[in-house]
């Protein structure tokens, strides 16, 4: 097994950070990020993980983090704003394990206006669609933000009414008019040409082009001042600093230019085909995985990458069939064995009995002269399309689940499909018949592709279990139904598949159920509308 690289002088690479703001990356022995921070002085607070004291009176999970720290890397930015951006980005892409905030996928305010609308107004959102709406942002204030639309809104006399179409019942329950705050667009005080030009001057100030409104507002801070209207003052003095914090330019960081992740799925590609020794280029990868939660839900998902891009229209998510218990061996057989016997079943289909006498051509070599022959015609394409065999399988674990595949790859005549495992305590990658692992150092592009194939397996089979578990809790309901046995309850699912189904169903299909009488058809009716 290859010896670990070298741990870097972490107190000389601190001596080469500066005195700037940014976010910072912690690394683990693998070189798997497992913090990301962001800082105002990134020397300083970078300086602080490694101090003797910090480790001592750290509490439990930061002295974790610390004695796991094996490397570091930094980014710096112009501002704090886009040091928050650019941390919440780095942490939904890597999803460092030391990490709280921003897990739950939450993304940044933008603010939006749809200029076809009738009366356009700004609105916020949290994803951008193709809505034909002008976006902008994102912006790392959200409170700051609120209060600067707010006092867009006033100073412009745009409306902020919810109606899609505001008239005269609508204008008699708002006092915005009233109160010189809105242009009143809703009883026709302004007409759509004057509205527009006032929505188009409000959206050059968003983008930061009219930098005069903020200097009004600073003279009409230093009168209130002078005036010794204090409160006025304070008021202005805090409306200007969430204007700037607002209008402040940010950049942003998008998911292919994430500082870090300079992937180049060709190149990792080659890498891989000479660190495996295969012959071939491993064009298309299939990656399986086992995930349990009990018993009764083992789920197995397979995702397929082509030339190291994932191609997720042929991912694929299994529900364990023939296996009792939590064993991922015989998980991992099954689900190789209905993987890749559909395909050559599938293939049959298409060529005829071409793969059936093995004696003459065995079903991998087959199968690779039918892609080379191009055998299958497009209507034939068209009608349903041909599945190709990868040009390399990994499997989630080490010699057990490795060898449970290879077994069933041979019983299905492909002994020749290039197969390995990859373990995840040591990222070894096992081949068949080799006692040794191969270890690659953790920065190569070629086992980033496979953490990569892995990583994205193991998230399609865990949300598949989600899936299953909402739909158990779901489905639970029904134990509390009155005259609804276990037997009963399998039946009505087996028929209506769901309990959402269930509450668009009549009392008389109900009773078409065996075991559902009428009576009992109308209590289930009722008990889906109020529980």
């Amino acid at each position: 097994m290859a010896s670990s690289p070298n741990k870097p002088d972490l107190q000389k690479k601190l001596q080469t950070v500066p005195h700037k703001p940014g976010v910072y990356l912690h690394k683990d022995r693998l070189g798997t990020v497992i913090y990301v921070g962001k800082a105002r002085d990134l020397r300083k607070r970078l300086a602080n993980y490694f101090t003797p004291s910090r480790q001592r009176m750290a509490e439990h999970k930061t002295r974790a983090l610390i004695q796991s720290i094996w490397d570091f890397e930094y980014h710096t930015v112009r501002n704090e704003p886009e040091s928050l951006l650019l941390e919440g980005k780095l942490i939904k892409e890597y999803r460092p394990k030391y990490n709280i905030a921003f897990r739950d996928d939450k993304k940044f305010l933008l603010v939006k206006i749809h200029h076809e609308e009738p009366w356009p107004k700004f609105q916020l959102s949290r994803v951008k669609k193709d809505d034909g709406a002008r976006y902008f942002g994102p912006f790392a204030h959200s409170g700051a933000l609120r209060q600067t639309i707010s006092w867009i809104n006033r100073e412009f006399g745009l409306r902020a009414c919810r109606p899609m179409r505001p008239g005269e019942n609508d204008y008699k329950h708002c006092s915005n008019d009233i109160i010189k705050n809105c242009a009143a667009p809703c009883i026709g005080k302004i007409d759509r040409d004057g509205y527009m030009v006032k929505v188009d001057q409000a959206c050059e100030f968003l983008k930061g082009h009219s930098k005069d409104l903020i200097t009004t507002v600073e003279e009409e801070m230093h009168e209130a001042a002078a005036s010794l209207d204090f409160e006025r003052a304070a008021e202005l003095r805090d409306m200007i600093d969430n204007l700037r914090k607002t209008l402040r330019p940010t950049r942003q960081f998008r998911k292919r230019g994430v500082p870090g992740k300079a992937i180049k799925p060709e190149e990792d590609v080659l890498e891989l085909k000479d660190a495996l020794g295969m012959a071939d280029l491993p064009s298309v990868m299939e990656c399986f995985d086992i995930s349990n939660i009990s018993d009764n839900h083992i789920v197995a998902s397979m995702v397929r990458f082509r030339d190291g891009i994932s191609e997720n229209s042929s991912y694929r998510r299994y529900r364990i069939k023939t296996v009792k218990g939590q064993d991922d061996f015989a998980s991992m057989a099954e689900v190789v064995r209905r993987r890749y016997s559909r395909i050559l079943l599938e293939a049959r289909e298409f060529v005829g009995d071409v793969l059936a006498d093995e004696s003459q051509e065995n079903p991998m070599d087959a199968m690779r002269r039918i892609e080379r022959e191009h055998m299958i015609s497009e209507s034939q394409k068209k009608k349903k399309p041909f599945v190709r065999l990868p040009d390399l399988v990994i499997v989630d674990g080490g010699k057990g689940q490795l060898s449970s595949a290879v077994k069933e790859l041979r019983r299905l005549g492909l002994h020749d499909l290039p197969i390995v495992g990859l373990a995840k305590q040591h990222e070894e990658i096992f081949q068949p018949g080799k006692s040794e692992p191969i270890v690659l150092p953790h920065d190569t592009g070629a086992l980033k592709l496979m953490q990569r194939i892995r990583d994205e397996a193991h998230r399609f089979a865990n949300g598949y279990h989600q899936i299953l578990m909402k739909r158990r809790v779901e489905e639970s309901i029904l134990d509390d139904c009155p005259g609804i046995s276990q037997a009963r309850k399998e039946r009505l699912l087996k028929k209506f598949k769901s309990v959402a189904r269930m509450r668009k169903v009549s009392a008389e299909e109900f009773a078409t159920v065996n075991g559902i009488n009428p009576r009992l058809a109308d209590e289930i009716v009722h008990f889906l509308k109020t529980h």
